[in-house]
């Protein structure tokens, strides 16, 4: 299926140079660990050539994540703007079970049976298999490093494929990547504790004013004309009807607080939402006075969460069954994270803004059970790729941002000499992989020239160690 694919970067439009291909179906096993069958499906991948240079050059493989791989492709502009210096060809490998990769097409979801293949292990097996049959099939591709790079989970997988697969790449740059954000490696309410620090810097009062809303709603709603009025002052699509809908809505604007804190970047952007540039600020001056009547409080929660929902002043109603776009592919992440994906969070209500809320295995076990019909492996991620005990591997950069909840499960000082950790101070979610932007701070600049002397580093080596072979 070789048709010509449009994609849009910032302004420029890439249809003259990046093809959408599938492999042949004989390339992507459903299972790469079993022999009872030899079931095959398309993986989809994008392939960008325009500065690929088959003399000394190099590949640069996103080892994509939990959603369509064109979203993934758009909005990590900075592969596009060092292929030019790295000499090299951009490949975008789409995960399992997510965009078109569907194994078993449209009954992929359809029960844990058709999901079970839908592990991190086998997405690294595909993309090992791609990587060969590249190798294989591009002329001149044969003898050229490759490097892998992704952001949040595709940073995990880019990590952990360096890790198991050092053979078919001389580096990974893992970025906003929560590789310890497992079992009792971090602390469970270091996350949230990050999301409230970046809005108590944003705004005066900002956080307390949040930590308040939560009794003024479980005041309002305890009668059902509160539960009316509150539908009507939040502007939601569904009316609030019991008790269930109330925690639905505390939960959404939980997840909401938490987007925010991932996407705050320093310019306008469309990452999860239509959003303004620093929007945790934006967000934040509706909520500078904690002291006024729950009415008033949850009508000033109102104007903050139509900063993130309302950006483009389009919208009718607010929707509490949607909270990103839709290229994210959340029921898939829900299953991985009912099965090896399990990252425990908790809140206290002291060190941070959100009602107090314990890491319970047992509890999140029985709604997996309910849901998928599935258990979770608590220690399967660290048993598989090692914890904090990676010393042994090399060749792997940890980028976080300070702004990023997820820096706290991510690595943030040196391993080692070749296991280094770079840190963003005003950056949030993978903002290093984002494109070159005219209002990027002077710290993820210096983040993403450093990155790049540490891709020629091992592009360098590599070709030193391939002359002596010859």
């Amino acid at each position: 299926m070789n048709e010509l694919h449009k994609l849009r970067l910032g302004n420029f439009d890439f249809r003259s140079h990046c093809i959408e291909l599938c492999c042949s179906l004989k390339l992507c096993w459903v299972d790469h660990f079993g022999f009872n069958t030899d079931k095959t499906f398309k993986q989809r991948y994008l392939i960008a050539d325009k500065h690929w240079k088959k003399d000394g050059g190099s590949i640069l493989f996103y080892t994509g994540n939990e959603g369509d791989i064109t979203w993934f492709c758009n909005n990590t502009g900075f592969m596009w703007d060092m292929a030019e210096e790295l000499k090299a060809m951009l490949v975008f490998a789409e995960h399992r079970y997510y965009g078109e990769s569907l194994p078993f097409g449209a009954n992929s979801f359809k029960d844990s049976t058709h999901l079970n293949f839908l592990t991190s292990e086998q997405a690294l097996a595909d993309f090992a298999k791609l990587i060969k049959h590249l190798k294989r099939t591009v002329p001149g591709a044969k003898n050229q490093p490759v490097i892998a790079l992704g952001g949040s989970y595709g940073g995990m997988l880019a990590a952990w494929f360096r890790m198991k697969y050092p053979h078919m790449v001389v580096g990974a740059l893992a970025s906003s990547a929560p590789i310890w954000q497992f079992e009792d490696l971090v602390p469970c309410g270091v996350f949230m504790e990050i999301v409230t620090a970046d809005f108590r810097k944003s705004g005066p009062n900002c956080s307390e004013s949040i930590r308040r809303s939560w009794d003024a709603i479980r005041r309002l709603t305890s009668t059902g004309p509160g539960l009316h009025w509150l539908s009507e002052a939040l502007r939601l699509c569904s009316p609030l009807t019991n008790s269930q809908d109330v925690e639905h809505l505390k939960d959404w604007i939980t997840e909401t607080w938490v987007n925010l804190a991932m996407v705050d970047y320093p310019y306008e952007s469309n990452f999860l939402q239509p959003l303004p540039a620093w929007p945790i600020k934006v967000v934040c001056q509706y909520l500078k006075n904690p002291n006024v009547s729950d009415p008033q409080l949850l009508e000033n929660i109102f104007q903050a969460l139509n900063v993130y929902y309302n950006y483009s002043g389009q919208v009718k109603c607010l929707n509490m069954s949607e909270t990103a776009t839709r290229s994210l592919g959340s029921l898939g992440w829900s299953y991985q994270a009912c099965t090896e994906m399990v990252m425990p969070f908790c809140t206290n209500g002291i060190d941070d803004m959100f009602e107090p809320h314990s890491w319970n295995l047992k509890e999140f076990s029985d709604d997996c059970f309910k849901q998928w019909g599935v258990r979770p492996r608590p220690s399967w991620i660290t048993t598989m790729y090692g914890g904090k005990n990676i010393s042994s591997h090399t060749n792997i950069i940890f980028s976080n941002g300070d702004l990023d909840p997820w820096s706290g499960g991510g690595v943030t000082e040196n391993v080692t000499d070749t296991l280094v950790a770079i840190t963003i101070p005003e950056g949030a979610h993978h903002l290093d992989l984002r494109a070159n932007n005219a209002f990027d701070p002077t710290s993820v600049l210096l983040a993403r020239s450093l990155e790049v002397r540490y891709m020629k580093q091992w592009i360098k080596n590599f070709y030193a160690s391939l002359r002596k072979k010859h």
